[in-house]
């Protein structure tokens, strides 16, 4: 029997999540974890918030001294990490910016981190992947029909960040993730592990004979390598600040010419796609709910703008979906009949497929384990 339709009361977090429960006033599981996770970081005092921000500061200097760079920070176009850049040149930092392209980075995407490279004066290295290799696995997962075709663009980046701040020597990566704008955990089937370098190769493999040749790629050994034995840290950054994520977006549209997307993400071709067409029509996730939510309870945003903004499709309008049907089906070499009945198949878990999800889990376990003693 199918449960009845219930929404959050205080976010945005609704019974498309599977594992969503409500106390009796009708708050969701959702927004109350996210808050005792991360209110201690959201309402920190700012004299301690900066008292923080001063060591890591002077810690990243000092493990980068005598060198090129002090950090390595992955930039997008979008705001998190353009604003990750910003903060990090106006705290003295030297910076080596990071972008990953797949083939699918929009041209808006493209000015605004040209735009931002040339107004900060740092120095960008960007990684353009093998399209057709990359091609082929994005087939792949499209074939094998599980969820989170995000899973390579992800798992390249994480890869390339670490291997260049191996090859510099930099001890840190400073990440535009954090907990004011999406801190709120993504309910369990919407994602995969993102180090499961086995459930890539294994996909590949089975649909197409796809191998990892030029594909920057990483795995949980690879990963306790980085941060075990090289010492690279990854850290939030702008947890370290009172980020505030349109009032960010302001300053970079008024400092540097910096143009937003409408809806966190879409600086990707096919993010967007994937976030406003595949997911709400193949496996009944819409993502807005969880970015809204977060914003909702971080308190960036009222209740009332985040439904406003989850009203009709995930796009500014009709005739932009349709463009991105046209592009997608053109550079993926479908038809648009090929891509409605891939819509139509049912999903497939990732753990159906080989993976390293167990051996990851246990690691954790133990990690954590040995750090609580």
């Amino acid at each position: 029997m199918t449960a009845p339709y219930r929404i959050c009361s205080r976010c945005v977090m609704d019974t498309s999540a599977g594992d969503i429960y409500f106390d009796k006033n009708n708050i969701c599981n959702y927004c109350s974890d996210f808050i005792e996770r991360y209110g201690h970081i959201l309402d920190k005092d700012p004299e301690q918030r900066r008292h923080e921000l001063d060591i890591l500061l002077a810690e990243v200097k000092k493990q980068g001294k005598g060198k090129q760079y002090d950090c390595v920070i992955g930039i997008s176009g979008g705001v998190d990490s353009s604003w990750a850049l910003v903060q990090a040149v106006r705290h003295g930092l030297r910076p080596l910016a990071v972008h990953m392209d797949n083939g699918w980075d929009s041209e808006l995407a493209q000015n605004n981190i040209a735009n931002l490279i040339k107004g900060l004066g740092v120095d960008l290295y960007t990684h353009v992947i093998n399209w057709n290799e990359y091609r082929s696995l994005m087939q792949a997962f499209f074939d094998a029909d599980v969820i989170d075709v995000e899973l390579l663009y992800d798992n390249a980046m994480l890869a390339v960040n670490y291997q260049q701040s191996a090859e510099h020597g930099i001890k840190y990566i400073l990440a535009g993730s954090n907990q004011a704008t999406e801190g709120m955990r993504l309910p369990k089937g919407w994602t995969w592990l993102k180090f499961d370098k086995r459930n890539i190769k294994s996909i590949g493999n089975r649909f197409g004979n796809t191998r990892l040749k030029t594909f920057p790629s990483i795995g949980t050994l690879e990963f306790v390598y980085y941060e075990f034995v090289r010492k690279i840290r990854w850290i939030p950054f702008l947890d370290n600040f009172e980020y505030n994520k349109l009032e960010a977006t302001d300053i970079l549209k008024h400092e540097f010419g910096y143009k937003p997307y409408p809806f966190k993400h879409y600086e990707s071709i096919f993010t967007r796609f994937f976030q406003g067409y595949i997911l709400p029509n193949k496996f009944k996730v819409d993502k807005r709910r969880v970015h809204l939510g977060t914003l909702v309870t971080s308190g960036q945003m009222t209740r009332e703008q985040a439904i406003s903004g989850l009203e009709g499709i995930a796009y500014p309008s009709e005739r932009a979906l349709e463009d991105d049907k046209i592009y997608f089906t053109k550079k993926m070499g479908w038809t648009l009949q090929k891509l409605q009945d891939y819509i139509n198949r049912p999903p497939k878990h990732h753990a159906v497929y080989p993976s390293e999800k167990m051996f990851w889990d246990a690691l954790i376990k133990t990690y954590r384990t040995f750090k609580a003693d």
